[in-house]
């Protein structure tokens, strides 16, 4: 009998912007907004202590109400709980990724399979309570986990119930939302191109000084097939990715990172001369001293030409990420940190201006961004992303698993002379990497040297050679 086929969700965040509301509703959205901040900041204060660790989102509000009634506040108390429970699933994430944390020191510090019991127990106990009477575990969460605080004073969550939304013309819609007196609701009108529906979320984007609503959007169901065929993916930094297959995803990244780092470069340098022609004129010539400060000092031009650029990254990221999936259910195996291959950033630093060069460089290289896209495109296309231990990945030979080759640049020379595609040959390793049983995601450099050095040492004695006799020829660096 055939194994079931699964299906997955395409979902997506659309945000589309308020393009009409009247001044007195303005004025009433910004100031549920500042009263919502009280309550989000008390949440969190509340919420995100240790003693509320896996608290049920759905049991936050009762215990926020304890202490802070919407009555204090003059808000109505749906829209109270809304932005309540809003906190404590952001609070649930939070603990997630402490857990995560938390996890791979659990393995690093009982590695083994002798130690596998161990490890299993204090996992088990990660998911309640129980972690607080084991001080190791304890002092492991009190160190990982910060607690949260919240300065967001300018967004508003509606469920299906508090608000309507009624369609004018084919891109125009209005939507009614809920305010502070009973029965009154807000108008506003917004462009979209589809019928706004579920949880929204009501923003006000002071970067762009407008009102904007963000809600998800359904875009159907992908089948999943019961096998999935596997590839491994190298991040870098000239192109986006590169597959085990020989493909290069997102060819451009590098060249445009790189002159969008030069330009933010060469315009910061101007710009410090004229803060300091500033400053000197503020007492000899304070007109002149003011326009500088007024026409050549401001933010406004060159935060729209660096949004610009960041989304510009962004499109090619998630082009790549697109390209890669190619519609395909894949099993994808990927590392969490990576380092750019671009030949320029390879060398070694002689100055220290070449080293802050790099540092620039490196800050406009999107590793966020790249690691969220291809989860992205993985949930559309029913695939499955699993991150491996990094460590030597581009110092491996792929064709025999061993340390025996160099990396220069783009190219990966092997000890035998055949020189490979360095993304490539990563590539290969990382999808190796997937599938290898005495190398787990955990593993601490040392030990994944420790590995690749025994099996270096078998491969040499099979060809009647020892390490010393590799580093001799050249063969390991």
């Amino acid at each position: 009998m055939p194994r079931k086929v699964d299906a997955a969700k395409k979902r997506s965040t659309q945000i589309v912007p308020v393009v009409g509301m009247t001044e007195s509703v303005e004025a009433e959205l910004l100031q549920v907004m500042k009263k919502l901040g009280i309550v989000r900041s008390e949440s969190y204060n509340k919420l995100g202590s240790i003693s509320h660790w896996n608290l049920d989102w759905k049991k936050a509000y009762p215990e926020v109400r304890s202490f802070r009634t919407p009555e204090s506040l003059g808000l109505p108390s749906k829209l109270m709980e809304w932005t309540v429970s809003d906190v404590a699933k952001a609070i649930t994430a939070q603990q997630a990724a402490c857990a995560d944390a938390v996890i791979k020191k659990i393995y690093k510090r009982f590695p083994g399979k002798d130690k596998q019991k161990t490890r299993k127990e204090l996992c088990k106990q990660l998911k309640t309570l129980a972690f607080l009477d084991n001080p190791l575990l304890h002092r492991m969460i009190r160190k990982e986990y910060q607690r949260g605080h919240s300065w967001v004073g300018n967004q508003i969550v509606y469920q299906q119930g508090g608000y309507k939304c009624q369609r004018l013309s084919r891109n125009t819609y209005q939507i009614e939302l809920a305010g502070l007196k009973r029965g009154k609701r807000n108008k506003v009108l917004v462009r979209s191109n589809r019928q706004i529906k579920g949880q929204i979320r009501l923003i006000y984007n002071q970067l762009l000084q407008r009102f904007e609503i963000h809600f998800l959007v359904d875009h159907g169901t992908v089948e999943i097939p019961a096998k999935r065929r596997s590839i491994g993916v190298d991040k870098g930094y000239t192109e986006a990715l590169y597959d085990s297959d020989g493909q290069a995803h997102g060819k451009n990244l590098g060249r445009v990172a790189t002159n969008k780092s030069d330009r933010i470069c060469s315009k910061n340098r101007n710009r410090g001369k004229l803060w300091a022609l500033h400053r000197k004129l503020e007492k000899l010539d304070p007109a002149k001293s003011a326009r500088i400060l007024k026409n050549n000092l401001t933010r406004k031009a060159e935060n729209r030409r660096y949004r610009k650029n960041q989304s510009e990254l962004t499109a090619i990221i998630g082009a790549a990420s697109k390209s890669l999936f190619n519609g395909e259910s894949l099993k994808v195996f990927a590392v969490r940190e990576a380092w750019p291959t671009a030949l320029d950033l390879t060398q070694p630093i002689r100055n220290k201006r070449q080293s802050k060069a790099m540092s620039r460089k490196l800050n406009s290289w999107m590793k966020g961004v790249m690691r969220d896209s291809l989860q992205k495109w993985a949930n559309w296309t029913g695939s499955v992303v699993t991150e491996v231990q990094p460590s030597y990945t581009s110092q491996v030979d792929s064709v025999t698993g061993t340390l025996l080759g160099k990396r220069s640049g783009d190219n990966f020379t092997r000890f035998d002379g055949v020189v490979l595609q360095a993304d490539h040959n990563a590539a290969q390793n990382i999808l190796d990497r997937g599938t290898d049983k005495d190398i787990s995601r955990y593993m601490n450099k040392t030990e994944v040297q420790a590995v690749l050095l025994r099996r270096t040492a078998r491969f040499l004695k099979g060809m009647g050679l020892s390490l010393a006799d590799a580093v001799e020829l050249g063969w390991i660096g």
